[in-house]
């Protein structure tokens, strides 16, 4: 799908020079005020699905299906705690990834890697996979996610084209999903609301009320690229070629319209699980971690999407409950521990149980078996964070675990930490592997050095 850039408005408002009579007021408004209310539609969140069968892929019919889940805890991880102290891959195991043991030649660690020129703290989480430079600064609009990268390219391979989760998030102003338009997708937060969209079938009714939603949104579009094309005439071969782009993505949006109307027929995919129960409180933050672990996984078994993004907002969240542990002040605070001891002491506690929680997650994906290859080999996992140090803000030196997805790992990868490596080359690598072709994503310079596939 074609899409205007996400740093140039679809119109210029700046006067033009032209020798033809001035576009009327009214007609312009009119207009681009149907334009401007496009992702507003229902239609165009990331929902849709297509005919085609469970095992096709981008390389071709019958191919394995490949995924992608991307996590971010934006207060990051105590650096010293986890960082290994060795390289390569007789590396010893830092005390943090000591929980991962198990795993070990099933992930990479590295270090030395950041987003070049993103900068401002917490607002960098919005950045963690677009890598759109300077998130705090005044006029900031962003980029496309990897995450929609890769839905826009193979979502139409599966019901939902990308499943966009958090925990504890601050709604309407952090998520790792962006558009190409540099829109927010807002997160699922409740884990029986992501079962339900996956697995629970509705009724007749609602099935048909949900197809004739869809046909409306669909004579909505026929309407507004009708009333659109009116502003074609009078206007800049410049401007021309921005509504050239805008029809290109009304049409898109038409076929993905007719996917997604096609399946709400078919029957979802039956799971031996029940509903969930949602944890009652943020405080049961872990408690919420792994449910979307969980969701995240049986979204990937039954081939429901192959694209996940999930934020761990711990700045949003308070004081916390996990295991024996009763934490004394809220996440946020913790993190900027001044290094007190006391503090310190909690925030390892809290980092371990999210190491132990990756554990699970990846235990969980080898348990299932698909076509003779384990889940975890079909699916990238990439753990993270937007900060370097929670204490300082700083957003170099990101704490960074990838595993699974048929990369050769067991290894620390280790770069400059006083000059990073692009961690978008990660991203590149990740494309590739996905069999999308590209050798360029944001502000990477090519494929993540020293990382192989299998």
């Amino acid at each position: 799908m074609k899409t205007h850039s996400a740093r140039t408005p679809l119109f210029r408002f700046s006067p033009f020079v032209s020798t033809r009579r001035a576009l009327s007021r009214r007609q312009f408004l009119r207009g681009a005020g149907i334009v401007l209310s496009l992702p507003l539609l229902d239609s165009m969140l990331p929902a849709f699905a297509a005919t085609m069968n469970k095992t096709a892929s981008p390389t071709g019919p019958g191919a394995k299906p490949r995924r992608m889940l991307a996590i971010c805890n934006n207060l990051g991880l105590l650096p010293d705690q986890f960082f290994p102290k060795q390289t390569g891959r007789g590396y010893a195991l830092s005390p943090y990834l000591e929980q991962l043991a198990t795993h070990r030649d099933g992930f990479t660690v590295f270090s030395g890697v950041s987003h070049p020129d993103v900068d401002g703290g917490h607002p960098a989480d919005n950045c963690f996979l677009t890598a759109a430079p300077h998130p705090g600064s005044g006029g900031f609009r962003n980029t496309i996610s990897l995450d929609q990268y890769i839905a826009e390219r193979i979502g139409h391979l599966t019901r939902f084209q990308s499943l966009t989760l958090g925990v504890n998030v601050q709604q309407g102003q952090r998520s790792l999903s962006w558009t190409g338009s540099g829109v927010m997708i807002p997160c699922e937060e409740k884990g029986s609301d992501v079962f339900k969209r996956l697995f629970l079938q509705g009724t007749p009714a609602e099935v048909e009320a949900q197809v004739r939603k869809l046909e409306r949104g669909q004579s909505i579009l026929d309407a507004v690229a009708g009333q659109a094309k009116d502003l074609q005439r009078g206007v800049t071969a410049r401007d021309r070629d921005r509504l050239d782009q805008y029809f290109t993505s009304v049409r898109d949006l038409e076929q993905r319209m007719q996917m997604s109307r096609d399946w709400e027929r078919r029957p979802k995919p039956v799971v031996s699980v029940p509903v969930p129960l949602d944890p009652a409180s943020p405080r049961e933050y872990m408690d919420k971690v792994k449910l979307m672990y969980d969701m995240a996984r049986l979204a990937f078994e039954t081939d429901s999407t192959r694209s996940i993004s999930l934020l761990l907002d711990s700045v949003s969240s308070p004081a916390i409950e996990f295991g024996d542990v009763k934490t004394t002040d809220g996440y946020h605070n913790l993190s900027h521990h001044g290094k007190s001891e006391a503090k310190i002491a909690q925030l390892k506690a809290i980092d371990e149980w999210h190491m132990k929680l990756l554990a699970d997650l990846f235990a969980g994906l080898k348990a299932v078996r698909e076509d003779g290859e384990s889940l975890f080999d079909r699916t990238m996992v990439l753990y993270g964070s937007n900060l370097g140090n929670a204490n300082t803000h700083v957003t170099t030196n990101l704490p960074t675990i990838f595993a699974g997805g048929g990369f050769r790992h067991g290894q620390h990868l280790a770069f400059n930490t006083e000059h990073n490596y692009p961690l978008p080359n990660l991203f590149v690598s990740m494309l590739q592997r996905m069999g999308l072709e590209t050798d360029k994503f944001a502000s990477a310079t090519g494929t993540m050095r020293g990382l192989e596939m299998v």
